[in-house]
């Protein structure tokens, strides 16, 4: 809810106050949204550290659970998409009557606020190219969320956790995020997409580029998340957490005491 509300919020601030109608002058620009995005992430990660370990995106999650390290029936997928439904209500609340003027009535919603709160493909972008920078992007993400658990390779001091997630988020946003809006979190695209369609942008939001909604910021970020994590346990991890090490840290340890019977 933490992440959305940010996050969303700088998109709502940043948009609204480039119509000329809404505000005298604009109120940021594109890297105000990655420092926005960015602080939703570290605050939001900073919240639960202690009680879920940050556990605020499904991709991130599901990579754990089938590591066995978080059972799901913890419910955390559940809470995350409650969380991003629920940020975007509190946001849209809160901006209502710009938007009432930006969109020109109070019943009128199009996909002007739909793009506020969801992503959507930039212009250009075919729908091969969106699936990949969306992939890409979410690998990127679990490579250093990743990295910041493994005491062997310089794991930040307790409670730093939240400032290089601000960094990195701030990173993809910046050098990343222009082609899709950097879902790279289902529930952070879902929960306000779906707030979208309930207060009268259409059908649209879920039938734009046949079922957009599904494939890119969905499915991609949940294979992109798998596939960061295999490079990083593959190429980097020497932990026997890993699945891939697993077999080789048995090996190495019969060695070890094979070596001290000697």
């Amino acid at each position: 809810m933490i992440l959305i509300i940010f996050g969303t919020g700088v998109v709502n601030q940043v948009m609204l106050s480039s119509n000329t109608e809404v505000s005298s002058s604009p109120k940021g620009e594109y890297l105000s949204i990655s420092f926005g995005w960015a602080a939703g992430t570290a605050l939001g990660a900073w919240v639960g550290l202690g009680i879920s370990g940050g556990h605020i995106n499904p991709a991130v999650t599901l990579r754990s659970c089938y590591l066995e390290r978080v059972p799901m029936e913890k419910g955390y997928i559940l809470a995350q998409l409650l969380g991003g439904f629920a940020g975007a209500a509190l946001i849209y609340g809160d901006y209502i009557h710009l938007i009432n003027v930006h969109e020109g009535g109070t019943h009128v919603r199009t996909m002007k606020t739909a793009t506020m709160f969801a992503t959507y493909a930039a212009e250009h972008m075919s729908n091969l190219a969106c699936f990949f920078s969306e992939f890409f992007a979410t690998a990127i993400l679990v490579i250093v969320v990743l990295a910041t658990g493994d005491k062997s390779n310089g794991a930040p001091p307790p409670g730093m956790v939240p400032l290089v997630l601000f960094i990195l988020i701030l990173g993809l946003g910046a050098c990343l995020g222009m082609p899709t809006g950097y879902a790279i979190n289902p529930a952070r695209d879902f929960g306000p997409r779906l707030l979208t369609y309930m207060i009268g942008c259409g059908s649209s939001v879920f039938t734009y580029r046949h079922q957009y909604w599904l494939w890119c910021p969905i499915i991609a970020p949940i294979i992109g998340a798998q596939a960061g994590a295999m490079f990083y346990d593959v190429l980097l991890f020497n932990g026997k957490e890993s699945i891939v090490n697993r077999p080789d840290a048995a090996a190495r340890q019969r060695i070890a005491e094979g070596d001290e019977l000697v």
